[in-house]
Order: C-alpha cells, then sequence, then structure tokens
C-alpha cells in the first residue's frame, strides 16, 4: 500500500540542486516524492534526466489565470503558481492529502524532548516516513486549512519564544500540508504564504504551524536561482507590500531583527481574525 500522503517539492532552475530531496533519501525516505516545474523553466530537460518520471510539469500562464497576483506585472519568477498547481495534480496522480516543500531544505528537526521540553540541540529526524504520518494524523483531526512545520526564526529566545510557549502558531509558511477536499488559493505573487493565511483568516479559515516539528533551510539570498533573483530585485519592502493589499486592516510595515533590521509584514491578530467571546457576555434568552 502507498502512502495516504504524498510529497512535492516545489522548484524552479535548480535541477543539480533540489536540496529537500537528498534531505529526505537521507532520511531512508523510500514514498513517492515528486518534482514539480513550470513550463517556463529553461532547466527542464535535466530535471527529466535527473528525476524521470517523478517530474511533473505544469503551465504557468494557464494556473496563473486561477487566482489574484495583486499585481499586473509580466514577472512569473515566483512560488504560487506551483504552490496551486498542487491541488490539481495531487487529484491527478490519484492522492488526497499532499504536502508542498520547497527545494532547499537541509535538515529536519524535533524541537522538544522525550518528556516534552524544548531542545536546544535540534535533534535530526531519523525517521521521516514516521514523522509524516504523525503529521498527517494530526491535520486529519482538525478543521483547518493547512498546517505547516516551524522555521529556526520561529525559536528566537528558545524555551522563551513565543512558538515554543504557544507550541501552534496561527501563521502557515514554507511547508504545506494541504488536502484536495479543502481547496484554497495561494494568492499574492510574493509573499504568497503570509498572503494566503492573512488574507484568508478574515473570513475564519484556519492555517496553523506546529512548533513541534522545524525545518532548516538555506538562507533566502544565498542559493541561486528559484525566487533568490527576485527577492534580490525587489527587497523585502516591496515583498511584505504584497500582504497589505490583501490585509489592510491587520497588517502592516515594521523593523524586525536583532542585529541586523531589515523591513517586514507585522500582523495584528485581534484585528486578523474572528475572536471567540466569553461566555459570560451571552444574553440570557428573558432579556
Amino acid at each position: 500500500m502507498k502512502s495516504e500522503i504524498v510529497i512535492f517539492i516545489l522548484t524552479h532552475g535548480r535541477p543539480d540542486n533540489v536540496i529537500t530531496y537528498n534531505t529526505l533519501k537521507k532520511m531512508n525516505y523510500k514514498e513517492d516524492i515528486y518534482i514539480i516545474i513550470d513550463n517556463e523553466d529553461k532547466t527542464a530537460e535535466k530535471y527529466y534526466e535527473n528525476f524521470g518520471d517523478k517530474v511533473v510539469m505544469f503551465n504557468k500562464e494557464k494556473i496563473a489565470k486561477t487566482f489574484d497576483t495583486a499585481d499586473n506585472f509580466k514577472e512569473r519568477r515566483t512560488i504560487v503558481f506551483a504552490r496551486n498547481a498542487c491541488f490539481e495534480i495531487a487529484e491527478k496522480l490519484g492522492y488526497k492529502y499532499f504536502i508542498e516543500f520547497d527545494d532547499d531544505y537541509e535538515e529536519f528537526y524535533f524541537s522538544f524532548k522525550k518528556n516534552m521540553e524544548y531542545n536546544s540541540a535540534h535533534k535530526r529526524i531519523k525517521d521521516f516516513y514516521r514523522t509524516l504520518q504523525l503529521f498527517l494524523k494530526c491535520f486529519k483531526s482538525m478543521p483547518i486549512k493547512s498546517l505547516a512545520f516551524s522555521q529556526g526564526g520561529d525559536f528566537i529566545g528558545g524555551s522563551n519564544s513565543t512558538a515554543w510557549e504557544k507550541l501552534i502558531l496561527r501563521k502557515c509558511m514554507n511547508s504545506f500540508i494541504c488536502s484536495i477536499d479543502r481547496p484554497f488559493k495561494f494568492v499574492g505573487k510574493i509573499n504568497e504564504d503570509v498572503n494566503t493565511y492573512a488574507g484568508h483568516a478574515k473570513t475564519g479559515d484556519l492555517f496553523f504551524t506546529s512548533a513541534l516539528i522545524r525545518l532548516k533551510q538555506k538562507a533566502t539570498q544565498s542559493n541561486q536561482g528559484g525566487m533568490t533573483d527576485v527577492y534580490l530585485d525587489k527587497g523585502t519592502y516591496i515583498k511584505s507590500f504584497y500582504t497589505i493589499i490583501f490585509a489592510p486592516s491587520c497588517c502592516k510595515i515594521g523593523l524586525m531583527g536583532v542585529a541586523q533590521m531589515r523591513l517586514h509584514h507585522k500582523i495584528r491578530w485581534n484585528n486578523a481574525v474572528p475572536v471567540i467571546i466569553d461566555e459570560k457576555y451571552r444574553k440570557s434568552q428573558n432579556g
């Protein structure tokens, strides 16, 4: 029996440097892994040479007509097109569940020890199949649109970080476990992950990140190809402004960092999502 969930690695222009694929194989993952590329990738032939029938190509122009890119630029060197294409690809391959990975993940870690204490030692995951099955079980148990692994930046402050204190975060970035039965559209040509969870959250859709598992990826602008050129061209200022377009009532631009500050989006969650009102405020039926 094949696994219920398939792994998609979204990539462009890096046929000889799909780091995530090698990382998964190092963790002895033997289930289906598909390499998702677009028809505008000039290195497509090399992808087929390296990965054979595990390469799936989609039509970028066709997908572009199915969602709001939030601009009228002709630039299409971003991952959002592949993110949206994965729902249709999964269905054609016969999978209900899939998880989207970028192509530059170097490691996957557990954030906790056996007694659920914070693990600062970054314990590497050795059996990724079992880990992914448990992650899928968690996703299936909740009425949510998507669930993501955490990232290193979520744990600034270690055991005192917001991620570890809450364990579940309202954001959802970078890696996405999804179901064809819970469809949604990624929006905005840049900063698509934040645009999506902030924009859809306004209407009650739930997107979460689990702090129990984290991934490590190469620095955004240190790996040639993929989104790197776009970030170098546009910078984080324009990147963050896409989210303001989709969620102006709860998002603004601010400074982020410790030693080296950079412009970044800031979301005020009390303004972003429906809030459960305490039962004490319920009006009785008698007036």
